[in-house]
């Protein structure tokens, strides 16, 4: 469970002060799918880093399954992430001359697993994501929806107890960014998984269980989801919406 209280996170520029956050308290249980929404500029990127365990913050308090993280050194934050926590960001960051498989088994080489061991896990966490069939070939080699759901994979080999992901379908297009959404909606529902989901797009969020709103650093909306979309799932309104609609919210399905 992630717990956050009275978080402040002050930046220096000259003589001038940057709140980034500002006070955010905030309770995340086990098992939850959580959507962290707001413009350019909110906080929610420097919160994503803060639960990340990228960052520390100025002020306040974080947990993460009952153990204080803000008083950690560098060396037991990272390794809090390498057991604990995935990442997946919107630039997929993978290795450009390293195979899907080697991508994936990475994180493992990095907590000492052994090598079979290490491709066994690599090719089960594939599997998850539909690219078993694809293990082989090389980022360039594959698609962005494709190279997405191998950085999916590399996020969840560890096993983590929280997956963090920073806008993850910002550079798909709206085809491929559903099969990432329903991705991750199938590993909330049938793994269990802790899913944070950073994002500027409340359309995007509404495919969550829960939507934080932030702005200015400080947390202005905090909802529960009762009817989450599904993703590649039409709704009636999709169905009705005139075409001069484009890409409003009616118009869209993802």
């Amino acid at each position: 469970m992630i717990e956050v209280e009275n978080l402040k996170k002050i930046y220096r520029l000259g003589d001038t002060k940057v709140r980034a956050l500002d006070g955010v308290s905030l309770q995340i249980q086990d098992g939850e799918m959580v959507a962290i929404v707001g413009p350019s500029g909110s906080g929610k990127s420097t919160l994503m880093a803060i639960l990340g365990c990228l960052d520390t913050p100025t002020k306040g308090t974080y947990r993460m399954d009952g153990q204080p993280m803000e008083k950690l050194s560098d060396n037991q934050l990272a390794a809090i992430r390498s057991r604990k926590i995935g990442f997946v960001f919107q630039q997929f960051n993978l290795l450009p001359r390293t195979s899907a498989l080697e991508n994936v088994m990475l994180p493992l080489s990095y907590n000492g697993v052994k090598g079979k061991t290490r491709q066994e896990k690599a090719r089960a966490a594939l599997e998850v994501v539909g690219l078993s069939d694809r293990s082989r070939h090389h980022p360039n080699q594959l698609s962005g929806g494709e190279q997405q759901r191998v950085a999916i994979a590399r996020a969840l080999v560890n096993e983590p107890s929280i997956l963090l992901a920073d806008e993850p379908t910002g550079n798909l297009d709206t085809h491929t960014g559903a099969d990432i959404i329903r991705i991750f909606q199938n590993l909330n529902r049938e793994r269990g998984q802790t899913v944070v989901y950073v994002t500027h797009d409340s359309f995007i969020a509404r495919h969550t269980n829960r939507i934080i709103k932030i702005e200015d650093g400080k947390i202005v909306g905090d909802e529960r989801v009762e009817n989450p979309f599904e993703a590649g799932v039409p709704r009636l309104d999709d169905v009705l919406a005139p075409a001069h609609q484009g890409e409003g919210k009616a118009g869209r399905v993802l």
